[in-house]
């Protein structure tokens, strides 16, 4: 296979340029390549004429050019260097006919005088030396690519990702005190391992310089108190017998920080572990735990704030005033007048009255009891109740399918997707102005030549962004129709005045409806009976 190639032809004071068409399925030669050459040999030429032979060339063709006292020319060589100067090829001319070849240690000699020194392919030099192809892109050296390492990465010998729901005994109650949310550990467990980084190699670019390899994350064993280091430095276990929690990539051993009531005699609570308290939280006192709050007795108007779980056995009175806050789940006998409940998972009770109640996931009311009745209960993706709202009229509203980040994410995107597509479509004509200049054998100015690379580079990149950012957009409008599918489950009752919203869309119940189920269609949210 060989590419369609040119050559000058110069006797009797007249030049001629031979095109020579493409063998085997070659490339065919390129008019902006020719007028490049000519131009630079400051040759005259008929446009027309050349680029008609061009785009009908069959055979070997002869050209006529404008020019007198062409001088013959020797073969010659284009030298590119890749803008990541990681590979250089080498585009041969062919002289002109009775002009001398260009000898392999003159061409070493113009790589040497560029400083190309790393990587020269003496193969592929000495194969085009041996059978020239003319006008073919020939790599004739390459960098070597650095190497790049891993991170370092810890291995946790204890369940990170506690997800465990509660259970509902054969009399309908749940079951608060055997929920399995702690690790357990005894003393000697392995807790962590540390599998250091690996620094990987640098490579090195054409001219000789080092490329560094990507930098690595180190990584350390964190952690606090009742935790021995291994002899090796690359390992930690349990110093004491207790129970495990990873906080914020840092290990926790403890025994639990165990009291029996949170009032006056002990003050507000803040733990880097888990906390267990056998009693009761008075009105405005505060528990703050990095790991699990458990509370066996009754919260009144306070502030507990968990990075774990937290599980109240007899419920919260929050006085209009108490609040909870959870990086993970909040299981809780009962919630009332309860300012803020916050879940990062689900929320699970037996009732809720006058709180306000958010979960990422899903809340479940269940039990004996069962019910929401006035108040504002939200979830990702279900609230699964017992009776919903009140005959009373109480104001009770119900919210599935938001996530203020998400949807501000995916206007962020649409807009800035918009703004590209206009960019595009705002560079395209000029770009292909250029390209039918240089086709027609219009030359260029160096500032506009300039400007049209400028602008298929920014088409380059903008396109590139477009991609991501669509693929991007897709990926939330994925999660936006999932959470657009979350739906509100009664399996009781529900009472006229109760409002539902799912996404954007809401309603409110007309008429007291038993064992039914909201969802939102066609961009309504209706309501369907259960079979």
């Amino acid at each position: 296979m060989k590419n369609g190639y040119f050559q000058l032809i110069c006797k009797n004071n007249v030049a001629k340029l031979k095109l020579v068409p493409p063998t085997d399925g070659g490339k065919g030669i390129e008019i902006s390549e020719v007028i490049g050459y000519l131009q630079q040999k400051n040759i005259l030429y008929d446009l027309s004429a050349l680029n008609h032979a061009i785009q009908n060339l069959e055979e070997t063709t002869v050209v006529s050019l404008n020019a007198e006292n062409v001088h013959t020319e020797r073969e010659c060589c284009k030298i590119e260097i890749a803008p990541d100067k990681m590979s250089v090829t080498a585009r041969f001319y062919a002289p002109s006919e009775g002009g001398e070849l260009m000898t392999k240690e003159e061409f070493l000699n113009d790589l040497a005088h560029k400083k190309i020194v790393q990587g020269i392919d003496e193969a592929a030099i000495d194969s085009f030396f041996a059978d020239r192809h003319y006008c073919t892109d020939i790599i004739v050296a390459k960098g070597t690519e650095p190497r790049h390492g891993t991170d370092a990465r810890i291995e946790y010998f204890f369940n990170t990702d506690l997800k465990v729901k509660p259970t509902l005994k054969e009399d309908g109650s749940v079951d608060f005190f055997h929920l399995n949310t702690i690790n357990h550990c005894n003393k000697g467990d392995l807790l962590a391992r540390l599998i250091p980084e690996d620094l990987g190699e640098p490579g090195m670019d054409v001219f000789g310089e080092k490329i560094k390899s990507r930098d690595v994350h180190r990584a350390y064993l964190k952690f606090g108190k009742n935790i021995k280091l291994g002899d090796d430095n690359l390992e930690i276990f349990s110093d004491v017998n207790g129970h495990v929690t990873l906080v914020e990539d840092k290990v926790f051993v403890s025994d639990v920080f165990e009291v029996e009531n949170v009032d006056n005699s002990t003050g507000d609570i803040e733990y880097e572990g888990s906390v267990q308290i056998n009693g009761n939280i008075c009105e405005n006192f505060s528990v703050k735990a990095k790991g699990n709050v458990e509370i066996r007795g009754v919260v009144e108007g306070a502030y507990v704030e968990a990075g774990g779980d937290i599980i109240i056995a007899r419920g919260m009175n929050g006085m209009g005033k108490g609040t909870l806050k959870a990086g993970g789940n909040i299981v809780s006998k009962f919630l009332e007048n309860v300012k803020s409940v916050i879940a990062d998972g689900y929320v699970s009770t037996e009732s809720i009255l006058h709180s306000t109640v958010m979960a990422r996931t899903e809340v479940t009311v269940d039990g004996r009891r069962g019910f929401i009745t006035g108040g504002r209960v939200c979830a990702g993706n279900l609230i699964n109740v017992k009776t919903l709202g009140s005959p009373m009229g109480a104001d009770t509203i119900v919210e599935v399918g938001t996530d203020p980040g998400v949807k501000l994410r995916f206007q962020e995107l649409q807009k800035s997707i918009m703004e590209i597509n206009k960019i595009l479509r705002s560079i395209q004509p000029i770009i292909e102005a250029g390209n039918l200049k240089i086709a027609k054998g219009i030359r260029l100015e160096p500032d506009q030549l300039k400007y049209v690379l400028s602008l298929m580079k920014l088409r380059e990149n903008k396109t590139a962004q477009l991609q991501k950012e669509s693929e991007e957009l897709n990926e939330l409008q994925v999660e936006l129709g999932l959470m657009a599918n979350g739906h509100v489950v009664v399996n009781g009752e529900v009472y006229p005045g109760t409002k539902i919203c799912i996404g954007d869309t809401s309603m409110v119940v007309k008429t007291t409806t038993h064992y039914c189920r909201f969802v939102k269609e066609e961009g309504d949210v209706k309501m369907i009976g259960m079979a």
